[in-house]
């Protein structure tokens, strides 16, 4: 992992991790207008417009140069083609961070996303100072938590019927880190 703080982007062996610009609404509403990825996220609407992605994207490099938050959109090293996004919390009072993420459909079972997540969770813990970072995904989506057990991070709990989506309600299972 290469952080840039000039470019402000993450580099690793297939990826470029960047700021998003508003040329990336095309692809953004492309891959987000899914059902897939709908039902597997807590915020993203459905169906997903392009001024979804506009308003979606518009604090984002305000919230990175105040370190708020830091959205990430995956792409590829190579072709800069928008694989899916990631993000990472930053709550400065307790010094710890949430990481989500989502890819779209058509690239799954790449690892991008674990690939991503290794990157952004280096950068908090060596870029960002974070004493800890965690992740929540729902119970009904496993392959989310095998990503985030491939960054060695420990179940924590799981909050039973914790979010309602689409009238059902969905555990949430917390895992997290600590910076060693």
């Amino acid at each position: 992992m290469i952080f840039d703080s000039q470019d402000k982007t993450i580099t690793t062996k297939r990826l470029v991790l960047r700021l998003f610009q508003k040329s990336d609404a095309i692809a953004i509403t492309k891959l987000c207008n899914n059902y897939n990825i709908y039902k597997n996220t807590l915020y993203l609407p459905f169906p997903y417009s392009l001024q979804d992605a506009l308003t979606w994207i518009e604090p984002h490099f305000n919230n990175f140069n105040a370190n708020k938050s830091y959205e990430f959109a995956i792409t590829d090293k190579n072709t800069g083609e928008l694989y899916g996004a990631i993000a990472l919390s930053n709550n400065q009072q307790f010094n710890n961070g949430e990481i989500a993420y989502w890819i779209g459909e058509e690239f799954w079972g790449n690892g991008y996303a674990t690939e991503a997540a290794q990157a952004t969770l280096q950068f908090a813990f060596k870029e960002k100072q974070y004493h800890k970072v965690f992740a929540r995904y729902f119970n009904s989506n496993p392959a989310s938590g095998r990503v985030i057990q491939k960054l060695g991070m420990k179940q924590e709990g799981i909050l039973v019927d914790h979010v309602k989506k689409e009238n059902r309600y969905e555990d949430l299972v917390y895992y997290g880190i600590i910076n060693s």
